[in-house]
């Protein structure tokens, strides 16, 4: 028995993956299931190293409370992080070779734009839930990120 579905039927699904974004879709008529996998194409980033700096060793005081030294370790366990409302792509400025939106050590008021999220072909802002100072920034240009993955803490 031959299952065979219209070829106009199966470009129209393939239309929509690429038009929602989405890495598969499936269609079932009756007895009859054709499932659509589109591959995504990998993403490489490129991050530029920081200029070397002497630093002295930060040492961690003996009384350090457990629940501090566990948002060292795990950073989305931090109470300033910032973790993605979507899956997308993360872009840190507003186009190729512009200054990014904020860097280490900046201080952000609330509502400032902190990075774009690229979601279904729509750049989606990244606003600061909090005023305070960028103290790291987990995502680089161009990277994908998930789904409550965490971006950056603010401090």
């Amino acid at each position: 028995m031959s299952l065979s579905f219209d070829p106009k039927t199966l470009r129209d699904l393939a239309e929509l993956l690429s038009d929602t974004g989405l890495s598969e879709i499936e269609l079932a008529e009756g007895d009859r299931k054709v499932r659509l996998v589109r591959t995504l194409p990998q993403v490489h980033a490129q991050v530029m190293a920081p200029p070397a700096v002497a630093h002295a060793p930060v040492h961690a005081p003996a009384n350090v409370p457990e629940a501090a030294a566990e948002h060292r370790a795990d950073p989305a366990k931090h109470p300033g992080v910032v973790k993605s409302p979507m899956v997308g792509v993360a872009y840190l400025s507003a186009e190729p070779g512009a200054a990014p939106y904020v860097s280490v050590g900046q201080t952000v008021e609330a509502g400032a734009t902190l990075l774009l999220i690229e979601a279904m072909k729509t750049f989606n802002q990244i606003k600061a839930p909090r005023a305070g100072t960028i103290k790291q920034i987990f995502v680089a240009p161009g990277a994908p990120v998930e789904f409550d993955e965490p971006l950056l803490i603010i401090e």
